[in-house]
């Protein structure tokens, strides 16, 4: 069965939230082991659970899309809630990078 357009923007979304999590948690990880912070631990932590949820979103996008193949209100509302999670991870990367 092939994928809806709803859901390929989905996963390209939650592929994307991916690298951006990943990118974060590299400069979290090297400002941990800088500053040793409580702080830059626990957006560690963020990162890390962030990543495995977007990662297990793609894994179930590709292996059981047809839990949503029979609502397109329900695509809809998860590429809405994607696209919020990546403008959300681009203003905190953007201002993370600085």
């Amino acid at each position: 069965m092939a994928m809806g357009p709803w859901l390929t923007v989905a996963t390209t979304l939650a592929g994307l939230n991916a690298l951006l999590l990943a990118s974060l948690g590299a400069v979290w990880l090297r400002n941990y082991r800088t500053f040793g912070s409580t702080l830059t631990l626990g957006l560690m932590a963020f990162a890390a659970v962030m990543l495995v949820e977007n990662l297990v979103a793609v894994f179930y996008f590709f292996s059981m899309q047809m839990l949503y193949a029979a609502d397109p209100v329900a695509q809809q509302a998860v590429v809405v809630l994607r696209a919020l999670q990546s403008v959300a991870l681009l203003f905190l990367t953007y201002v993370t990078m600085q």
